[in-house]
């Protein structure tokens, strides 16, 4: 089946980024605040090209890494971030993956995330629900009261700072508490499983919440950006996700005013 082709490829990527040595010898920086790529980020980025292309000639192929931008609304295309979680990785944090998303005609119809150091795999097919290592999973249904929720920074884009600390703040004043893992896919994942409840960031891009996507939604969760939106894959926009009960209750409390405000 195709989705355990490129869950064998997600596995064989997170070798390559367990098996790393001497990472802060070959970190360079990109634009923006806190930007980083290693020769790791491009080393899985060039197998997961060449074996995802050999498991589905003429897909198209999206990665993070060296520009490597192609067309998502025609036919197949790979959508693929090769570290999420390229800071963490250089800091040995431990809390890095592998994000690797099939769309077909600009829609998400497969996910799979590899957290090589929990060997953790998140898999989802459109329709057919979501999997944690081969096992059904499911968002919880706490209501924001109940909740843990996940932020990410922004880090790369400081602008952003004050708008995503207003809210990680009036999210915190009515949940139980919230958690920075510096990975979304993870942060989108946890949510999926159970294991929060909801997770915003301000500005992502595509290959940072393409593959989890799917598996939220499979897992029973909503995803949109911050304004109720529908997200996109041509461009970097905000991202909130959650479980049906805590999603809804962040647009019915207001939540979604307090960034644009």
């Amino acid at each position: 089946m195709l989705i355990q082709e490129i869950s064998e490829a997600a596995r064989t990527a997170g070798q390559i980024i367990l098996e790393a040595h001497d990472i802060s010898q070959v970190v360079k920086e990109k634009p923006g605040t806190a930007n980083f790529v290693t020769a790791y980020d491009v080393r899985v980025q060039h197998y997961l090209q060449t074996r995802l292309g050999e498991i589905l000639p003429g897909a198209h192929f999206i990665g993070e890494e060296e520009d490597c931008t192609d067309d998502t609304a025609h036919g197949y295309a790979f959508i693929v971030d090769p570290i999420d979680g390229t800071t963490n990785f250089i800091r040995d944090y431990r809390a890095s993956c592998v994000s690797i998303a099939l769309a077909k005609g600009g829609e998400v119809i497969t996910g799979v995330v590899y957290d090589p150091y929990r060997d953790e795999l998140f898999t989802a097919e459109r329709g057919q629900g979501a999997a944690l290592n081969g096992k059904p999973i499911h968002v919880a249904d706490n209501p924001l009261s109940r909740s843990l929720f996940g932020v990410g920074t922004t880090s790369y884009y400081r602008s952003k700072a004050d708008s995503t600390f207003a809210l990680a703040r009036a999210l915190f004043d009515v949940s139980l508490d919230l958690r920075r893992s510096g990975s979304f896919a993870i942060d989108a994942c946890a949510v999926a499983c159970g294991r929060l409840d909801l997770a915003f960031e301000m500005r992502l891009s595509p290959w940072d919440y393409a593959a989890s996507s799917c598996i939220l939604r499979e897992a029973g969760g909503a995803m949109s950006q911050l304004d109720g939106s529908a997200i996109t894959l041509e461009h970097p926009c905000s991202i909130v996700c959650g479980s049906e009960t805590a999603y809804r209750e962040f647009f019915e409390r207001g939540f979604d005013r307090i960034v644009q405000d």
